[in-house]
């Protein structure tokens, strides 16, 4: 039976407590598939309710407890694994050969990641004759996005419930199925009633309202930086902790002693994954002035390679993005850097060609960008590259630098040394070399306007904790 209808409060499938629905679109047909219910002020505070009824018996669950429950829940995660990846396909029109190598493998790989956090984290601290205490900030709301549902999904609930938290999420209403499958899987898992609930529903409707409720310490949101503002200032009423991952402008540096050509080709492949849809995607390529041109036939042919398509097809690359409301910022940012005088090098507003409907992107690379222009400042969230020339590392440097932003930064270089050094220069919350693998382990999180706070293994445990010092312990 399905619970799409439904929201999971205190151990239970519930329905909300004024009936409302939503329909969920499917973005490769730009039609309604199926409707789950959204919330209110009186699902939320049944949710709260529920979670603060819970928290001082699980605050106090061992370590050894808490590990036995994350590795039950990634036990039935891998079970509901497939019917994840096809959620997240038709939610958001992920490829699904990527939405189960990339986003249903983020959740996983995150549950791992917590749980080894776990097992090595020490929650005391002896310092002289004072014992330092980490213990459980409470009641947490999480609020995710849609763009990599399970991916933010269990980076927030799995550290919570590692550090001893009892939390209420709100899915992205956008893309909101592959939250309520997560939700069973915490169902099937056995997780004790109140410690984890769910309530669908709208920002203003359900996000806000958590994020300004006063049984609610502490909010942990993914999502644009104008909506994290918002957040920040409601929960600001009750001075509760937020922690925040927000948007991104993230420069991609190719250093004059780079693998040239492999370093542009894997370059646009990295901005176009998730059709261009990740905070942390390296929007904008810094190539030595003198290679501008070359750097542009390279990223044109990589750009071209893109097969863009249904996303049941398992040899699609890109699939649609997610909404009207973001194919259409899509194709003004698309628009502006034509007005503004950037070069097309391919892409370009529309559809492509052989596609008559859908929210598909044509894969866009813009060259000769120059600091400033509206394409090089804002986040476009879609497949759209912007080259851009420096003369030399104090040049890269100061433009990658020139944001608001601060999510990620990328260095690409023949030599580690000069790499490193050029990385050590850039304000972002984490910096890449030569296209590593992806580390669940490493901090990620922003300087600036790109939040506060990390997340990630034992860096997110740390979020969700309280420091208590015990004066006196010892003597």
């Amino acid at each position: 039976m399905s619970n799409h209808l439904n929201f999971f409060i205190d151990g239970k499938w519930v329905a909300p407590v004024v009936p409302a629905t939503l329909d969920v679109i499917d973005p490769s047909a730009e039609e309604a598939y199926t409707k789950i219910s959204v919330g209110s002020k009186a699902d939320v505070d049944r949710a709260v309710a529920a979670a603060k009824a819970a928290f001082p018996a699980f605050s106090q669950t061992s370590k050894a407890e808490r590990l036995k429950l994350l590795k039950r829940i990634l036990e039935v995660y891998n079970e509901r694994y497939e019917d994840i990846a096809q959620a997240v396909s038709q939610e958001m029109g992920a490829p699904i050969t990527w939405a189960r190598q990339a986003q249903a493998w983020a959740g996983r790989a995150h549950m791992e990641a917590a749980i080894k956090a776990l097992e090595d984290y020490e929650f005391s601290e002896k310092r002289g004759t004072t014992m330092v205490v980490k213990e459980p900030i409470g009641v947490c709301a999480l609020i995710t996005p849609w763009n990599w549902p399970l991916n933010q999904i269990v980076c927030k609930v799995a550290p919570a419930i590692a550090a001893g938290c009892t939390v209420v999420l709100k899915p992205s209403e956008i893309a909101p199925i592959s939250g309520i499958v997560f939700s069973e899987v915490m169902a099937a898992a056995g997780t004790p009633n109140g410690v984890y609930n769910m309530v669908n529903g709208t920002g203003p409707d359900v996000g806000q309202v958590m994020a300004g409720h006063p049984d609610v310490d502490m909010v942990s949101f993914t999502g644009s930086t104008r909506a994290g503002i918002i957040v920040a200032k409601t929960a600001a009423e009750t001075v509760k902790r937020v922690a925040q991952e927000l948007g991104g402008k993230s420069p991609n540096i190719v250093l004059a002693d780079a693998d040239f050509e492999k370093a542009v080709r894997k370059g646009v492949n990295a901005c176009f994954g998730n059709s261009g849809q990740s905070c942390d995607a390296p929007t904008r390529m810094l190539v030595p002035a003198a290679r501008h041109d070359e750097a542009l036939v390279i990223a044109k042919k990589a750009a071209e390679a893109h097969k863009v398509g249904d996303p049941r097809s398992e040899d699609t690359r890109l699939g649609p993005v997610v909404s009207k409301i973001q194919f259409d910022k899509i194709q003004r940012l698309i628009e502006a850097g034509i007005a503004e005088g950037a070069t097309l090098v391919t892409g370009g507003p529309g559809r492509p060609e052989h596609l008559n409907r859908g929210y598909y992107v044509r894969p866009t690379v813009f060259g000769h960008v120059t600091p400033g222009m509206t394409i090089e400042k804002e986040e476009i969230f879609g497949p759209v590259l912007s080259v851009i020339s420096y003369d030399d590392d104090d040049d890269a440097v100061k433009i990658a630098n020139d944001t608001v932003y601060g999510l990620a930064a990328y260095v690409q270089s023949g030599d580690i040394d000069h790499a490193r050094k050029v990385a050590g220069r850039l304000r972002a919350g984490q910096v890449s070399i030569n296209y590593p693998e992806w580390d669940t382990f490493a901090p990620f999180g922003g300087y600036k306007q790109s939040g506060n706070g990390r997340e990630y293994a034992d860096w997110a445990i740390h979020d969700f904790l309280e420091i208590k010092g015990i004066v006196g312990y010892g003597a």
